[in-house]
């Protein structure tokens, strides 16, 4: 009998372990917002059930927490199990041999056969193993909208882009922002990707995207993107700059701004606040112009534990099984906003907004692939730099800021 068998034999994933045998595992995340933390709370209380205890290791902000946690793992200072984006962020940590292999644990309850898009998994695994479990779908290409802003000041709720912009000078003259936006770095970057998907078309993302096409990247439709996040500038407020995504998403629900292009994970906030998806906000993937989503999400790693504890180890395989099971999947995706990676879930009880994003995911055309999942952490890091500033300097010129973004996908991997 092998470690994995030997470990799974000894406890049955969802039943009470022998106190003796029970095991604190620190897990780390960055899901500190309102909406995140009554969504990781399902996590939480489903393993504590099990006997084991979750030791909640929350680090507010992504771009904080990365660097943190990758910095713990490889100077030897492991957590028992952490959220990274679904994509390439881990990867040296797998191939310095510091994550746990799950790939008995996926093969014996048939991970390909329930998780879908199957790029999701294909995320998850390195040289045919698999060292990560999906937990979500998320997606950047939304836009939401406050219905009563509209409606109280006798305006149409805009169905698409280019309704919202003609209504934006309107707004502005009522004293209310058109666009809510954080000014971190990553917000920034996700708006650019919704941009390129909506304004730019399908063909035109997927080939810059995956096939680092350099005409694509030069291409009319390319200048399009630049141009419309060129007038996205001129519909913010001033405080922008560092402001937190759930803060600028708190201002479309108070009204004092109309809309707020994020991912779906705004949905938790809406949640919390006691707001109807339908009723008191719209949402529009894609901008309502192009409604296709990227899949991109979050996934769990387990890092090795440091020395032989397969105690650990063994808490790790329940852990990572329990995520994926159908209860949590459902009870945690419909508190996140974000959809499951289970095809195989009843999601009746899903809002107007989810079944729009589970409508959509049916039709694999439809699906677009994340920057985190297509480029290099070195890569992102130069598209970074250039959404940023490109966003915050309203003296960069369109046509300068293409050619510089023509020369990063140029030498892109």
């Amino acid at each position: 009998m092998n470690l994995f068998k030997g470990l799974l034999a000894a406890t049955t994933i969802l039943g009470t372990v022998n106190v003796a045998s029970a095991v604190e595992l620190e897990v780390t995340h960055w899901w500190t917002s309102g909406g995140e933390a009554a969504a990781v709370k399902v996590m939480a209380e489903a393993f504590d059930k099990t006997g084991h205890k979750w030791v909640d290791g929350a680090i507010a902000g992504g771009g904080n927490a990365r660097p943190m946690i990758i910095s713990r793992i490889g100077g030897g200072d492991p957590m028992g199990a952490t959220q990274f984006a679904t994509g390439r962020d881990a990867e040296d940590l797998i191939r310095a041999g510091l994550m746990t292999d799950l790939t008995e644990l996926a093969e014996k309850e048939g991970w390909k056969d329930i998780v879908r898009p199957s790029k999701l998994l294909d995320s998850c695994t390195i040289d045919g193993r698999i060292y990560c479990v999906p937990v979500n779908i998320h997606s950047f290409q939304w836009m939401w909208l406050n219905r009563k802003v509209y409606e109280d000041n006798g305006l149409k709720v805009p169905t698409n882009w280019a309704e919202f912009a003609a209504a934006a000078p309107a707004l502005k003259e009522k004293g209310v922002t058109p666009l809510a936006v954080g000014g971190e770095n990553w917000q920034l970057v996700g708006m650019a990707g919704t941009f390129m998907a909506a304004m730019g078309g399908s063909e035109m993302y997927k080939k810059i995207y995956i096939e680092k096409d350099v005409e694509a990247a030069k291409s009319p439709e390319m200048t399009k993107v630049f141009e419309a996040i060129a007038a996205s500038r001129t519909m913010v407020d001033k405080g922008y700059v560092g402001r937190a995504w759930n803060d600028a998403t708190n201002m479309v629900i108070a009204g004092k701004a109309g809309a707020q292009i994020m991912g779906d994970w705004a949905q938790g906030e809406f949640a919390v606040s006691g707001k109807v998806a339908g009723v008191d906000y719209d949402c529009l993937p894609g901008l309502g112009v192009n409604p296709v989503l990227d899949t991109g999400g979050d996934a769990f790693f387990f890092p090795k534990p440091k020395g032989d504890k397969p105690e650990v180890v063994k808490a790790q395989l329940e852990l990572a099984s329990l995520l994926l099971s159908k209860q949590v999947q459902v009870d945690f995706n419909l508190m996140k906003g974000s959809l499951p990676v289970r095809g195989d879930v009843d999601l009746n009880t899903a809002n107007t907004c989810m079944k729009k994003g589970i409508k959509i995911l049916e039709n694999p055309d439809n699906v677009m692939p994340s920057q985190e999942q297509t480029f290099t952490p070195d890569a992102q890091g130069q598209l970074e730099d250039l959404w940023v500033e490109f966003f915050n300097n309203p003296d960069l010129s369109v046509e300068v800021a293409q050619k510089r973004f023509v020369e990063i996908i140029k030498y892109a991997e």
